[in-house]
């Protein structure tokens, strides 16, 4: 669709009526959560994505008013600014140049669960199941839960340093068996041997749960960076559009101390760029060649690349509704559309396997995959969109100068009650 990818415009171009399409969107009884999991029974199904990685990561969207479900002034990334916004929490699940969003939940503030906002809540249709307050962080490992208990192979989850620096995300990971991959800031405390802890004692002589670490400083990941004697070693990851993906890689064994006190090693992986060296954490096997653990560090990328192609080609962004099953709704059909690409390309790969002669007419080692705009643009010529008549046309804009006319005369009309 060349116009806004609104329920408005998606009922005009499919001859549909505008109630009906924000009935099935905001107020029919059927399950966003049950495609999701059917989606991800699918992706299950593949065996060529069979042993991929999970990734997390979050994105707002700027709204204008305050009843929607979960607007608030809260960050938004994208803008780099405390904004009127919605956030979503996402699970991308990604395997070599393949990547797909796989689960999603709404970021609800405090806010939204303090008495003044009971109207809004009502207003929104908030679940039940969602009658308290859960942090990013929360939902995450949800939604991660929800893919280890499904059928999904994955080898490790990805997350940036809003949640890899959550000791108890990592400790919930190390419980359940899961390999982690989490960035962390360049100033994370980290200790290059075992910590001893003194905790202090209360007036009743009893420990109480203040402790200091004795016999060792504690160190900044980017001072490990800084060392004379770190041990840097190059690799080549994967290609990519500018040719391949390279970096220098070192590791370090560290320890890390919770704010109760509760110890863990885990290797401290650094990949060191032109500009900014980055920092992760992971619980990754002593004998893990540094080279994998540096690929499964670097798949973060395409989580970003998931919710950037939801967003651009797919109209993620562009959602308007109040209720909850409504974002719910948009996010299953959202996720569909992004499965669709993604085995698209997969059967496109199965079913046309690029002739190795272009290698040698090209000069070339890699060949680039299908892209998401090169399946719109096939989409396009095999499911033409409605050409309108002058008549369509007509009363198009008729329509839309009712519905503002409509509008104003609801606001007049508020304004007087006031």
């Amino acid at each position: 669709m060349k116009t806004d990818r609104n329920m408005a415009e998606i009922a005009r171009e499919a001859d549909i009526s505008e109630q009906n399409m924000q009935h099935f969107i905001s107020n029919s009884p059927w399950s966003g959560s049950e495609m999701i999991e059917q989606v991800q029974e699918a992706v299950s199904e593949r065996p060529e994505l069979e042993g991929g990685m999970l990734i997390l990561d979050e994105s707002a969207d700027v709204k204008y008013g305050e009843d929607s479900a979960g607007s608030s002034r809260q960050h938004n990334g994208r803008l780099g600014k405390i904004e009127q916004s919605q956030v979503g929490v996402y699970l991308s699940y990604a395997k070599d140049d393949v990547w797909t969003l796989i689960d999603g939940e709404l970021f609800l503030t405090e806010k939204w669960f303090s008495k003044g906002y009971t109207g809004r809540r009502k207003k929104a249709e908030i679940p039940s199941e969602r009658s308290a307050f859960q942090t990013k962080i929360e939902l995450g490992w949800q939604m991660i839960e929800k893919a280890k208990a499904s059928n999904l192979s994955f080898v490790a989850v990805a997350f940036d340093s809003l949640y890899g620096r959550s000791f108890w995300l990592r400790e919930q990971c190390e419980q359940a068996g899961i390999e982690y991959y989490a960035d962390i800031p360049a100033n994370q405390q980290l200790y290059l041997s075992y910590p001893e802890l003194e905790f202090d004692v209360t007036k009743h002589g009893k420990p109480s749960k203040k402790f200091k670490v004795v016999g060792q400083e504690a160190v900044k990941a980017s001072d490990l960076a800084q060392l004379p004697e770190t041990q840097w070693e190059r690799l080549t990851l994967r290609p990519i559009e500018r040719g391949m993906l390279t970096g220098d890689f070192a590791i370090y064994k560290v320890w890390i101390v919770s704010t109760v006190g509760i110890i863990r090693q885990e290797t401290l992986l650094m990949k060191r760029e032109p500009k900014k060296t980055r920092y992760s954490l992971t619980n990754a096997p002593d004998n893990s060649p540094l080279l994998t653990l540096a690929q499964r560090k670097c798949q973060r990328y395409f989580v970003e690349r998931s919710i950037q192609d939801a967003k651009s080609e797919l109209g993620m962004d562009e959602f308007r509704a109040i209720k909850y099953r409504a974002w719910q709704h948009h996010l299953a059909l959202t996720i569909l559309a992004s499965w669709f690409i993604a085995e698209t390309r997969l059967d496109w790969q199965e079913e046309h396997p690029p002739d190795p002669n272009l290698l040698d007419d090209y000069d070339i080692d890699v060949l680039p995959a299908l892209s998401m705009a090169n399946v719109r643009e096939m989409l396009r010529a095999t499911l033409p969109l409605k050409q309108l008549s002058p008549l369509d046309a007509a009363n198009l804009v008729v329509k839309h100068l009712d519905n503002r006319t409509r509008s104003r005369r609801s606001r007049l009309k508020k304004h007087s009650e006031h």
